[in-house]
């Protein structure tokens, strides 16, 4: 992408009028590449260039959709099903645009499922290289201690390899059952459950609320939303700094 002027690409991505952006950089509230721009004239690479107004990362204007589904619990994480089975392709027919999952939620899994058409930041969010962090809350069978926290964090061994979370809470425990939170940067297969299964508390409900820095929020299940300008930042920093 050419080289284009700061007020302009600010305007581009929806912070205001010319007028304004150029007001924003009078009073040093923006930053490119970490160094503040209070001066008119300069120009940027939207497509290289990190912009940042307020702290906030500015992401460029793009024909790319970034979109957030709660995907319900009986829906298989896939575009077409061979089987025949309920699938992604349900909560996108009309769009014109083809989107596809990063990542992958257990049919059984319900939750935040990011979906884009953007393949490079989706190879790069789902390589297990860069460790996006997720959160999970589990409804699972037993009173759960308190001190399974600090072994969970420490590691359990699987079947492919030793397993951890990066935080552990107990939310609730009633008739026999508990509701824990987890945080885990690990992406194989099922990794949730096998871990819990192995702790010895079996999964009953699963459902992922967050990815990165997005929250699935009041979203209501089966529903999508485009993410909003501050999210596609934080989404993008959460990259960078992986």
């Amino acid at each position: 992408m050419a080289e284009i002027r700061l007020q302009k690409a600010l305007a581009q991505a929806g912070l205001g009028s010319r007028r304004r952006c150029d007001d924003m950089i009078a009073h040093g509230r923006v930053e490119v590449n970490g160094e503040t721009i209070d001066v008119m004239g300069a120009r940027v690479d939207p497509a290289t260039d990190v912009i940042r107004v307020d702290g906030k990362r500015i992401p460029v204007a793009s024909e790319h959709a970034y979109v957030l589904l709660n995907k319900p619990r009986g829906i298989v994480t896939s575009m077409s099903d061979e089987q025949g089975r309920p699938d992604l392709s349900t909560f996108v027919a009309g769009r014109e645009d083809r989107l596809f999952h990063v990542g992958r939620l257990d049919t059984d899994t319900s939750g935040l499922l990011l979906m884009t058409n953007d393949g490079d930041l989706a190879h790069r969010l789902a390589h297990p290289s860069f460790e996006i962090t997720k959160t999970y809350v589990a409804l699972v069978d037993g009173d759960v201690p308190d001190a399974l926290g600090a072994r969970l964090k420490a590691g359990i061994e699987l079947d492919d390899g030793p397993a951890r979370v990066d935080r552990f809470l107990v939310k609730d425990r009633s008739r026999g059952r508990s509701l824990v939170e987890l945080d885990i940067h690990m992406g194989r297969n099922r990794i949730v459950r096998r871990l819990l299964d192995a702790a010895g508390h079996p999964v009953r409900e699963l459902n992922r609320s967050a990815f990165g820095p997005l929250h699935v929020g009041g979203l209501s299940s089966g529903a999508m939303r485009d993410l909003t300008r501050d999210e596609l930042g934080a989404l993008l920093d959460s990259v960078d700094d992986a």
